[in-house]
């Protein structure tokens, strides 16, 4: 079995870009090579030594995830897909009616009925419309309101490790300098909202990223293994079909809530071959498989990941036989926890229904999520970059610094 390393998919992407540079469709993972901005040259390689692996030239990249290179590249990746429409308008939906005072929760709900929507960018959004909505006349009142919306939005779901993750990276990217205290209020103020719909549209665009960079690591002919329903590992999936790739996918049922029969659904109508697996075959199959792919509820500081209930077993299984266990994730679901088991983190229950009686002297496991160590990940796929496990804990301190 041959996969290919990240240090090698990133030599060839570089070899191509230069190859094909004449050719307008190209996105280049490196930004303009003519900016004069600070943020430019600490993005690109001081040295541009093409001899030096593209993996390790775009290190410092992963460093630049909030400037503005960064940004335009986000929006030269969705430009290659002209049937997209493009992110929800940043002053799209309101939680307020006439008359009636804003409420952060409301418009957090509102931004969370869109479907295609992940929950912690519709907190981003909402946290957006509390610097819009608010009557502060100082930063230490704007600061101190955007944090009592950013808590309520916390305590609404504790067990929601993105939205909290989500939440916190929008605090820290918005007010991240003090240079805005000397200001003038409502320039400051303004700074603050361009600063909430920029970060809120980076982070909507980062599914599309993620597809893009994994690409060049699913090949004609290859079986994925899928566990429930990813939006970001459905939009790789998608993005692989879109561009004429031959492969196949398992994927599993998902019990309790059965989330991988809808994958499996969605993966029908593209014309994806299918396979459909009840969960405890997976070790029966994996003779199959040549990689898993899953989606992450958190990225953890030790570069493990929690995600759906299952997700253990099945690296367990594919690291005993040497399979590949990608991990794809926005950056927003990177949160400061280190679990150090299973049990170390905050439970998250759900209803279980087996269909039959179950007597009240049986207990029932009703935890719907699980903690896989990154000894049984190969790589992470992020808006960041193609990361190793290990290299996570220094793009948290890059995030949160």
């Amino acid at each position: 079995m041959w996969w290919r390393s990240a240090s090698f998919i990133l030599d060839k992407q570089h070899q191509d870009d230069a190859a094909s540079s004449s050719k307008p469709e190209t996105l280049s993972l490196s930004p303009p090579p003519h900016s004069s901005s600070m943020a430019a040259e600490v993005f690109q390689n001081p040295n541009s030594n093409p001899k030096i692996s593209a993996y390790y030239q775009t290190r410092a990249a992963h460093h630049a995830v909030v400037t503005s290179d960064w940004l335009a590249q986000a929006q030269a990746a969705v430009g290659r897909y002209p049937e997209d429409q493009g992110p929800p308008e940043a002053d799209g939906p309101t939680g307020s009616e006439p008359g009636k005072p804003f409420s952060v929760i409301d418009e957090f709900n509102n931004w969370r009925k869109q479907p295609d929507l992940a929950e912690a960018v519709a907190a981003i959004r909402a946290l957006a419309a509390v610097i819009r909505a608010s009557e502060a006349t100082t930063m230490m009142e704007l600061e101190i309101e955007l944090k009592k919306a950013s808590d309520s939005l916390k305590s609404s779901d504790t067990t929601s490790i993105s939205l909290t993750a989500g939440c916190d990276l929008f605090m820290r990217y918005v007010t991240r300098t003090s240079a805005l205290e000397y200001e003038e209020f409502n320039s400051a103020k303004s700074r603050l909202i361009e600063r909430a719909e920029k970060f809120g549209e980076i982070s909507y665009k980062a599914r599309r990223i993620i597809a893009m960079l994994s690409q060049d690591f699913i090949f004609d002919g290859c079986t994925i293994l899928v566990h429930g329903f990813s939006r970001v590992v459905f939009e790789v999936l998608k993005t692989a079909a879109q561009s004429k790739k031959l492969f196949r996918v398992f994927c599993t049922e998902g019990r309790p809530d059965r989330t991988g029969l809808r994958l499996s659904n969605e993966l029908a109508k593209l014309d994806v071959p299918v396979k459909l697996l009840i969960d405890s075959a997976v070790a029966y199959t994996m003779d199959e498989v040549d990689m898993v792919f899953v989606g992450a509820d958190g990225v953890v500081e030790s570069g493990g990941i929690i995600n759906m209930m299952g997700t253990y077993q099945i690296a367990l299984v594919a690291h005993s036989m040497n399979k590949p266990v990608y991990v794809a994730a926005e950056s927003y679901k990177f949160a400061r926890l280190y679990p150090l088991d299973q049990k170390d983190m905050a439970p998250a229950l759900r209803p279980i229904d087996f269909g039959v009686p179950i007597p009240s002297k049986v207990e029932v496991e009703r935890s719907a999520r699980d903690y896989t160590p990154p000894q049984y990940l190969t790589l992470l796929f992020t808006d960041l970059g193609v990361l190793t496990p290990s290299v996570v804990s220094d793009e948290l301190i890059q995030l949160y610094l």
